[in-house]
């Protein structure tokens, strides 16, 4: 999986994460790719929620 499918699952606008915050979206993006889905989720549970209010990704 790849670490813009895995914001959609979380209903996370990748475009505009990366143009706000890209030095955070940089670092997820390196961390997401040595670990399992499930475990980065487990890692960064409260800091994901506090990114999808902020990037919410419209249907």
């Amino acid at each position: 999986m790849e670490f813009k499918e895995y914001l959609k699952d979380k209903k996370i606008d990748a475009a505009a994460f990366e143009k706000e915050d890209a030095r955070r979206f940089n670092e997820w993006n390196v961390i997401f790719e040595t670990m399992h889905p499930e475990s980065f989720t487990a890692q960064k549970k409260f800091l994901i929620n506090d990114i999808r209010r902020r990037y919410i990704l419209k249907d």
